[in-house]
């Protein structure tokens, strides 16, 4: 016996039916990501972008629409031109965001390089003046970290400058040679060249080479020689000269000018520098061609960015401050960060600037310590006289202050050291083997004093309880933010090439990442409103009068389509 409801029924579907064209407003909530996104931009001065259009010719795609079409793109995860592209003529969203306009990916790259390039950081601090009137940040606080970013380069396009400066050396020993066996051959022919005065200086480039063997070539001209195959070797050792050795010495001054004191640089990003990066599949250390990038960070705001080439994130602190005051306008009052910025350098530039510093030197958790306090061999726990300027050993003994020691970096910062020593032979001490391991016959070690009165002045700014709840939000602002750019949002390598393409995608990066957290407050803002008894009634009358236009306008605005600061 059939059962009542057993037969089969479809909703109705006619492959061949027309369809009039929908408006992408039905199908859009108004509390959707991209309605809010479009009123916050709105509310950006973009006066910068728009002095870059000359005018003249065929009309332009409005920058106010190709920008909302990027930053979009960006929160969504696409950053390439062509998927973008793509996106304005099959997504819903971006269909309503530039009101069915589809500019093709050539418009959108050139006008996120060309028009973008130079406005990026006007714009970012466009944004950070926005979330400072909203009352998000203030830059009393600044948590700053890095990252490293690979770069759109091949991964074997290295030059080493270790290697350049090798390659050069031999190259240089070979012209020797060459010169040395022209004048050889010269003596012997009975000075067929004449006099040949080709010296040269020992820091010679490939422009005086070059004058050498052009002077080398117009004597052979009027040379007699005797033997003709000493005349054909002169000519083939001038040949090598100028189309070997000229060319080779004007690449490697090339690598030398592009190099500007980095270790390595990319034949296919000359910008880009050669790496340590955290995602190494192969698990063999490799370097990768890529960026240093540096960001501050408050209430996990993205307040300050700036791009180095140089790994190393001590030396990055310095040029990023100046970056974010030139940007924004704005130095922070409060710096915290890792101990990867824990240096004498960093710690004074910051005194001169005003700036509290909450950053850990390398052994900091390591003196806090019962073992390290309890170490009498540390020269740090041994008493210190200072009338004698001298420190006393767990034997008794006095090491006294010998001479001054003064050493710069490569970036010409100066420490000044002051070297001590022990006024008795340590050899037959009973703590000779504990206390030093040196092979003198007094121990010797140095102190920087300067360097020790601010590790002082950071140790008990961190070991205070301010400093303690300060320092334990670090981990929760720079790396939330860095989790979500490259895991959720799966930016892990740039599309541009060079430091002004770099720095301009990822601009368009932090711009993206901080209008999209403000959106989803103010989202969430609406949501916590919406379940108010109050809201439910107001949304009721709405229902009811919906024939009054002009009033309901104002109303739905208010409730669902904007914040009151942004109508």
């Amino acid at each position: 016996m059939a059962r009542k409801h057993d037969k089969v029924v479809f909703k109705n579907y006619s492959p061949y039916q027309y369809l009039m064209p929908i408006d992408p407003e039905a199908f859009i909530p108004q509390n959707h990501l991209v309605r809010v996104i479009d009123k916050i931009i709105d509310k950006i001065d973009i006066s910068t972008v728009m002095e870059k259009y000359k005018g003249g010719g065929t009309s332009s795609y409005h920058p106010l629409m190709l920008l909302k079409v990027l930053i979009y793109a960006y929160i969504q995860g696409i950053y390439s031109s062509r998927k973008i592209a793509r996106a304005l003529r099959e997504n819903i969203t971006f269909m309503w965001l530039s009101k069915y306009q589809a500019p093709d990916f050539r418009t959108i790259n050139r006008f996120r390089k060309e028009i973008l390039g130079d406005a990026i950081e006007n714009i970012f601090a466009e944004v950070v003046k926005l979330l400072i009137e909203l009352g998000y940040v203030n830059f009393d606080y600044y948590y700053l970290d890095g990252t490293k970013v690979e770069a759109n380069a091949n991964k074997y396009s290295f030059v080493w400058a270790k290697s350049t400066r090798t390659f050069e050396k031999k190259l240089r020993e070979k012209v020797k040679n060459i010169i040395e066996e022209i004048e050889k051959i010269n003596e012997e022919e009975d000075k067929a060249l004449g006099d040949l005065d080709v010296k040269l200086e020992a820091d010679y480039d490939s422009k005086q080479l070059e004058e050498k063997i052009e002077q080398i070539n117009q004597k052979l001209e009027e040379a007699e020689f005797k033997s003709k195959r000493k005349e054909k070797r002169v000519k083939k050792l001038v040949k090598v000269l100028k189309n070997d050795c000229v060319l080779r010495l004007k690449k490697y001054e090339n690598y030398e000018a592009i190099l500007n004191g980095r270790n390595s640089f990319s034949k296919t990003d000359n910008d880009a520098t050669f790496m340590r990066m955290k995602e190494d599949h192969m698990k063999n250390g490799m370097l990768k061609p890529g960026y240093n990038v540096q960001i501050g960070t408050q209430n996990r705001f993205v307040i300050g960015f700036s791009i180095h080439q140089s790994p190393t994130d001590t030396v990055c602190l310095k040029e990023h401050l100046e970056l974010v005051e030139k940007i924004t306008g704005h130095k922070p009052k409060n710096l915290v960060a890792d101990s990867g910025y824990g240096s004498e350098e960093n710690y004074l530039h910051l005194k001169e600037c005003g700036i509290n510093s909450y950053i850990k030197y390398n052994t900091f958790d390591i003196e806090q310590t019962r073992r390290f306090k309890k170490d009498i061999f540390n020269v740090k726990n041994w008493e210190y006289i200072a009338e004698e300027d001298a420190y006393v050993c767990p034997a008794g003994k006095k090491a006294k202050y010998l001479y001054p020691k003064i050493s710069a970096n490569e970036r010409g910062f100066v420490s000044y050291e002051k070297v001590y020593q022990c006024e008795e032979i340590c050899n037959g001490c009973e703590y000779r083997e504990k206390c030093y391991k040196g092979k003198r016959w007094k121990k010797r070690f140095s102190i920087r004093p300067r360097l020790e009165k601010l590790k002082e002045e950071v140790r008990q700014r961190l070991l205070s309880e301010e400093g303690k709840e300060i320092y334990e939000k670090r981990k929760i602002e720079v790396e939330t933010v860095f989790g979500i750019i490259k895991n959720n949002k799966g930016f892990r390598r740039f599309l541009l090439r060079g430091m002004k393409g770099v720095k301009l995608e990822w601009g368009l990066v932090c711009i993206a990442y901080n209008i999209e957290k403000l959106a989803k407050i103010i989202i969430e803002g609406w949501s916590k409103t919406a379940t108010q008894p109050s809201f439910c009634l107001l949304y009721s009358s709405i229902l009811v009068f919906s024939s009054i236009k002009c009033p309901i306008l104002v109303i739905k605005n208010y409730c669902f389509g904007t914040a009151p600061f942004l109508i």
